[in-house]
């Protein structure tokens, strides 16, 4: 797997780093001593191969890295509030949920496996180091996850526009906050196995948010609740 830009390289387990690629151009020599250091493989190379190996903002920097480990739900049962994403496209989206929850002290995401995004050098990249102290779980099925969550005393919460206001609700010790896909919100059944359909109001024009600024502001929100 490739992950790409400084702070990625930082935020990185040098044990997980198998290779370092680095423009000939850099002209920071702090990443060098920080290989050297770690004595993490790197080698230097043209710039113009480094932007065919990757279509984002690399800084000069490619890293070749272990496929990321995904967690067990099973792992998670033990933890007060978790984040379930349904079926979300947008690796933008995904790595900016994942510095959310890790701002907001948020250990675990769920994920489906199947038309859904994985973790990827986008997602890494965008999450900016957060993804190594969240832990991110694949599950066969969301409405399955959704049973299990509840027969371990979780409440299941889900962002949809005709929700009640989730500045109105009286949160449950432990809580699941599910949040849609980009363009089909919350599938119907998703929906209907939910204890909670939450809302954010919207008193201008636009009437809906970003996936990612939805769950910025509702994970804020419930993870002040106690």
């Amino acid at each position: 797997m490739i992950a790409y830009g400084r702070n990625t390289l930082k935020e990185l387990n040098p044990k997980n780093i198998r290779k370092v690629m680095i423009s000939k151009t850099i002209k920071d020599s702090s990443i060098l001593k920080y290989l050297k250091d770690n004595k993490i493989k790197y080698e230097l190379i043209d710039n113009n191969i480094l932007d065919k190996k990757v279509h984002g903002n690399h800084q000069g920097i490619l890293i070749e890295i272990d496929d990321y480990e995904y967690s067990n739900l099973n792992e998670i049962f033990d933890e007060s509030f978790v984040v379930l994403l349904d079926h979300l496209e947008d690796p933008h989206n995904f790595g900016a949920i994942i510095r959310t929850c890790e701002a907001a002290g948020v250990k675990s995401i769920i994920i489906p496996k199947d038309r859904s995004v994985r973790v990827n050098e986008t997602v890494m990249k965008i999450s900016t180091g957060a993804l190594a102290r969240v832990k991110i779980v694949l599950v066969s099925n969301v409405n399955d996850a959704i049973k299990k969550l509840k027969s371990n005393n979780f409440f299941i919460y889900a962002a949809d526009m005709d929700g009640k206001d989730y500045n109105k609700i009286d949160y449950a010790p432990k809580r699941c906050l599910i949040i849609g896909n980009e363009g089909k919100g919350i599938s119907d059944l998703t929906l209907k196995n939910s204890d909670e359909i939450i809302s954010i109001p919207m008193n201008g024009k636009v009437n809906s948010l970003n996936a990612s600024v939805a769950a910025g502001i509702l994970i804020f929100n419930m993870n002040g609740e106690k």
